[in-house]
């Protein structure tokens, strides 16, 4: 099987049977971004404990590219630091958009597979919706911490 069809599988897999889908109605923050040019419409949720992501979420519907892409965030910074988390969403963005190198943001280095998705530059909003939320939702549960409060 070549790098290629792998990556191919790995983003299938993830849009077909996506990790933490799911709504959530009591979390910290919870925001939903839009791909006006293509559809695809996320909401991301996340619950903060301790200045840790102790739960993301996503749900919506649009295209595999963005649907894998949620999938795989949600797995890479489950369980983070926050700071950590926002530090991974800059790094994702700046290898998306070519201005440093791809390195395994995750354990099992999957969200590799969304390096193709660089040949085609309309696409990668694509990839960065999901991240773009999170980034969203992590200021939203920071402006207020009492979300944290008692839990």
């Amino acid at each position: 099987m070549s790098l290629e069809n792998l990556y191919q599988q790995i983003i299938l897999d993830h849009y077909k049977n996506p990790r933490n889908f799911a709504e959530v109605l009591e979390c910290a923050a919870s925001v939903e971004h839009e791909n006006p040019l293509c559809g695809d419409q996320i909401r991301v949720a996340i619950d903060v404990e301790d200045a840790r992501i102790r739960e993301v979420k996503f749900s919506g519907k649009g295209c595999a590219i963005s649907q894998a892409s949620a999938s795989m965030m949600t797995e890479t910074v489950k369980g983070r630091p926050v700071e950590q988390a926002e530090e991974m969403v800059e790094a994702f963005r700046q290898m998306m958009r070519g201005e440093r190198e791809f390195v395994a943001l995750d354990e099992a280095g999957e969200l590799e597979a969304l390096k193709g998705v660089m040949q085609f530059p309309v696409r990668i909003k694509c990839a960065v919706l999901a991240w773009n939320a999170l980034e969203s939702c992590i200021h939203q549960a920071c402006a207020h911490p009492q979300a944290e409060v008692g839990r």
